[in-house]
């Protein structure tokens, strides 16, 4: 069985043209079939200031009301999206950037309305690997954005890192896959004041530790949540750290693991 590499970039690569010139292009080195998986949220809300949009967050997470959908879109599966597509062909990695309503590959549901509100904003249901099979034994390259669709025209803002383990869960039936989320960080840090804190292995029982006594919290809960999910559903292999973690199995980086 082949392996499948499925890598979300995070903000703060997107957001630095060296880092992400410098990412892509060893990303198209890999030989293997790959999916890159990407959000960009900091570029939505610049370009929502400059319009004069208002950005709304709670604890963390974006209210994406009709406006805000639009920008999103313009965004992730504009300006964003082709500007990687565009970038890995000039690296001579063929690619196709995809939202989930293209070719029906993710659909999701708008979030039911609890506490909060969040918009229109999607919760995965089903991912299709029909189209996106095709696609990766010809060797072209899936560039997913954070937009998703509820099949019936309506379009959804969608959290990149679910995304990201959501098409590795699905894969895993044809594929060895592998998730990777890369960020600015070696890894999952224990002190969150000191980068070399790096936790190098996570399992579930030690995961459930971290949060219960705080290591673990905030913006990196949503992230480990999906790393759990996507070992408890038997994707092989799932890492968090900077992106020399797919080049340099030497590197530094968190490895999450079921025991």
């Amino acid at each position: 069985m082949k392996k499948l590499k499925v890598v979300k970039i995070g903000g703060n690569i997107i957001n630095n043209e060296m880092a992400l010139d410098a990412f892509l292009k060893e990303f198209s080195k890999l030989n293997s079939p790959k999916i890159l998986v990407h959000g960009g949220g900091k570029l939505a809300t610049k370009l929502a200031k400059k319009i004069g949009v208002e950005v709304q967050m709670i604890d963390g997470r974006r209210i994406t009301d009709k406006d805000t959908l639009e920008i999103a879109t313009m965004t992730y599966a504009g300006k964003i999206n082709k500007s990687i597509v565009a970038n890995l062909q000039s690296n001579h990695c063929d690619a196709i950037g995809f939202s989930g309503a293209d070719g029906n590959s993710i659909v999701s549901i708008k979030r039911p309305q609890k506490d909060i509100d969040f918009g229109f904003v999607g919760d995965v249901i089903k991912v299709n690997t029909k189209t996106l099979e095709i696609l990766l034994e010809h060797q072209i390259t899936p560039v997913f954005c954070a937009i998703t669709h509820d099949k019936n025209g309506q379009l959804l803002n969608t959290n990149a890192d679910t995304i990201a383990a959501e098409l590795a869960i699905a894969f895993t039936d044809i594929y060895k896959t592998e998730l990777y989320y890369c960020f600015e960080k070696k890894g999952v840090l224990r002190d969150i004041t000191n980068d070399q804190s790096v936790i190098e292995n996570i399992t579930i029982k030690t995961y459930n530790e971290l949060v219960a006594n705080r290591i673990i919290s905030d913006g990196m809960l949503p992230k480990l949540n999906n790393c759990i999910s996507a070992i408890q559903k038997n994707v092989e292999k799932v890492c968090i750290g900077m992106p020399e973690m797919l080049f340099n199995p030497l590197s530094t980086y968190t490895t999450i693991q079921a025991i």
